[in-house]
């Protein structure tokens, strides 16, 4: 599925963040320390090798909603936005933290001057936020920040199920822009 948005393209599509060929930068729905780790940290970190660990380790730690930017090194995008999401149910207040990741993202993306931006589904997997609560939050600051963006002209979310390209897909099509 596809918004257009004040000329930037929102889209939905299920697959794998670290195969997002053509996008100028993903996200990585980071750890604090920037290490590898499980899920999307790890398959970017894996699909990056390990250039990707050591470029980020000057920049550890992060702090919930934080995002740092690096290269993409054996990825095919040129950059990766490592933002750290918050943990559902401990770090406070969640909404406001995992708004400040996608907040912080694009605005880095905007400044770098990148084109196109790829996310995953940030704090829904290990972190246990509820891909409904999440999505809402994601998509609706999403189209808030779209206003104030100079550079970014695609904003791609990469979905691991279909469940959850199914809960996306439906809050991108309510919400209406601020």
């Amino acid at each position: 599925m596809k918004k257009k948005v004040y000329g930037v393209t929102v889209e939905c599509v299920r697959g794998d963040i670290a195969h997002q060929d053509n996008f100028s930068a993903v996200v990585n729905a980071a750890n604090a320390q920037l290490r590898i780790g499980g899920g999307v940290a790890g398959a970017i970190h894996r699909a990056a090798g390990p250039e990707l660990e050591e470029a980020c380790r000057p920049q550890a730690p992060i702090k919930p909603g934080e995002a740092v930017i690096t290269g993409g090194y054996n990825l095919p995008n040129e950059y990766v936005i490592h933002c750290l999401g918050p943990i559902f149910g401990v770090d406070k207040p969640e909404d406001e933290l995992l708004e400040n990741c996608y907040r912080n993202a694009l605005k880095l993306a905007d400044s770098h001057g990148i084109e196109s931006i790829a996310f995953p589904a940030i704090s829904t997997g290990a972190f246990g936020y509820p891909v409904e609560e999440a999505a809402e939050v994601a998509l609706r600051t999403v189209l808030n920040v779209i206003q104030s963006l100079e550079k970014v002209e695609t904003i791609r979310f990469v979905l691991h199920s279909d469940r959850d390209l199914r809960v996306h897909e439906e809050i991108l099509a309510r919400l209406e822009c601020n």
